[in-house]
């Protein structure tokens, strides 16, 4: 029973991968909430502007794209050694 106390549980990821990959996630997030808007009041209306704005059509894929760049770093980022052994 002693010898199942001093096993340790190894998990392919760390603590610290895990809360990268929550980062990652939410700059996601914001990448896709930069995307959302663009409608109109009136259907008949098509407003160029707002829908082509940099912010849609640049930025927010570059921060989506960004962010799955982090987590695929941080997925693979090695854990660092732990002392306790």
């Amino acid at each position: 029973m002693s010898k199942k106390k001093d096993e340790k549980a190894d998990f392919a990821l760390s603590k610290e991968n895990y809360l990268l990959l929550v980062i990652g996630f939410v700059i996601i997030v914001i990448g896709f909430i930069l995307m959302i808007g663009g409608k109109s009041e009136d259907p008949t209306v098509f407003n160029e502007e707002e829908i082509f704005s940099f912010r849609r059509i640049t930025l927010a894929p570059i921060v989506v794209l960004a962010g799955f760049i982090f987590e695929i770093w941080a997925i693979m980022k090695k854990p660092k050694k732990s002392n306790d052994q």
